[in-house]
This record gives structure tokens, sequence and C-alpha cells, in this order.
């Protein structure tokens, strides 16, 4: 699969690991409590570094004293990756707050976008969030997801390049179905 594009080559699909994007930040699908854990966040603590943990827990000791929220998000350095940051997010767990957790996963992208844009950013990286040990339904992500970025993409002229890296063809091919772009 090439790497489709999408909003006058904006947006681009990618299959891969994220920690090897080289874009101003990359996104870490991360649990509340910041300090690491599975799947891409373990991979982002692992490949960035003690740094990427240092940050995460001084966030918790003063900011984030009961972990971050859903659908919130924060920056800090990349450590060792070629993303100069990461902005972590938090996404939600399917079927823990059924009537929130549609707009929760959006905010996810949406608040990590005006991150960046707000560090003066232009390209970022997301993995797909929520889609894998936290239950959310690709399919369904695939609409949340594009229209989030669709609508943020359409009022701002900053971020030049958000790439969606999924870590299977499979995976991507089922965003590129459901997606609104």
């Amino acid at each position: 699969m090439e790497n489709p594009k999408f909003l006058n080559d904006r947006v681009i699909i990618r299959v891969g690991d994220i920690t090897r994007e080289n874009v101003d930040a990359i996104v870490n699908a991360a649990n509340w409590t910041l300090l690491g854990g599975g799947g891409v966040d373990g991979a982002i603590h692992k490949v960035g570094g003690a740094q990427i943990y240092e940050e995460c827990k001084k966030l918790r000791e003063t900011l984030y004293p009961k972990g971050l929220p859903t659908g919130e998000a924060v920056i800090t350095t990349g450590g060792n990756l070629k993303a100069e940051f990461v902005i972590h997010t938090v996404g939600p767990i399917r079927g823990i707050d059924k009537e929130n957790e549609a707009a929760q996963l959006a905010d996810c992208y949406r608040n990590s976008l005006e991150l960046a844009k707000d560090r003066g950013l232009t390209t970022i990286a997301f993995p797909s969030i929520s889609t894998g040990a936290y239950g959310y339904p690709k399919h369904e992500a695939a609409l949340i997801v594009s229209t989030a970025i669709k609508d943020f993409l359409e009022t701002d002229s900053q971020i030049e390049e958000v790439r969606l890296v999924f870590f299977s063809q499979s995976d991507a091919l089922k965003f590129i179905k459901h997606q609104v772009f």
C-alpha cells in the first residue's frame, strides 16, 4: 500500500512503527498514569528513554496528581526519538463511559492538534488511539477520528502534515474504508 493522502495532502496514512516517524511530534496513546504501559505507550517510553518518563513523572507530581483525564493532552520532550516532542493523550476505554466515549476519542485528536499548534509545530503523527487494548471498534473510530481531524484542519493552516500511522496494513485499510476525508 502506498501512503494514501487526503485533504490536499495534509493527511497521510502510513503503516509502520510510530517511534521511527520523523515529525515534530508523535502522539502517545498513553494510559492515565503517564508512566508507560503496553503497546504504543510502552514502545514510545522504551525508544524515547528515561527523559520522557521523568517529564511525565513531574507532570503527575504537579499538574495531574490523579492522572491525565481521558481526552486531554500534554507534551514532553521526544527524548531519543526522531520526533522532538511527544504529545500524550488518554483515549477512552470502550464501554466505561458509553455516552461520552466518541467525544472523548475526538478530543484526543483535537486537543493533541491544538497543543501542537500552540507550540508552533507543523508535523504530527498519531497512532490509532483506543482501538487496541482499549477495545474501540476500528470502523467507528475511523469516522470519529477523520471527522475530528478534518474539522480541525479546515480552520487551521499551521499544521502542514498529519500522519496516521497504523501497526498493520489491515488496520490502515479498515480506516481508509470508513474515513470521511
